[in-house]
């Protein structure tokens, strides 16, 4: 495991009860996925965006299937840093909402037509 992901994994299991089992593993899930995205970068910049395809005579020319891989993997780690229960707020901020009647604005009532 690169340095990065250990000083990561460290910095989430200090933001989680580490009593909690679930949650742990959480983490430990979390640091597998961005270990696996990582390769999936490596074979990516490795082989290029695409790859070619021969099949016979014929040549394909297909984005990388390491790219399809990114996207599952982006959307598995959204995921799970959304369930995770940080002591200390989310890791993901949630959307904000404010309301249109909420916000200050600059315009009167008599600026209507």
């Amino acid at each position: 495991m690169s340095d990065i992901l250990e000083q990561l994994k460290e910095q989430l299991l200090l933001r989680i009860d580490t009593d909690d089992l679930l949650e742990v593993d959480k983490v430990i899930r979390y640091i597998k996925l961005r270990e696996l995205d990582s390769a999936c970068n490596e074979a990516i910049e490795r082989d290029g965006a695409t790859i070619v395809i021969e099949n016979g005579s014929q040549k394909f020319i297909k984005a990388h299937p390491a790219m399809n891989e990114k996207n599952k993997l982006n959307s598995q780690m959204i995921a799970l840093e959304k369930s995770i229960n940080f002591s200390n707020g989310n890791l993901v901020p949630s959307s904000s909402s404010s309301t249109v009647e909420e916000k200050k604005s600059d315009y009167e009532s008599s600026d209507l037509l």
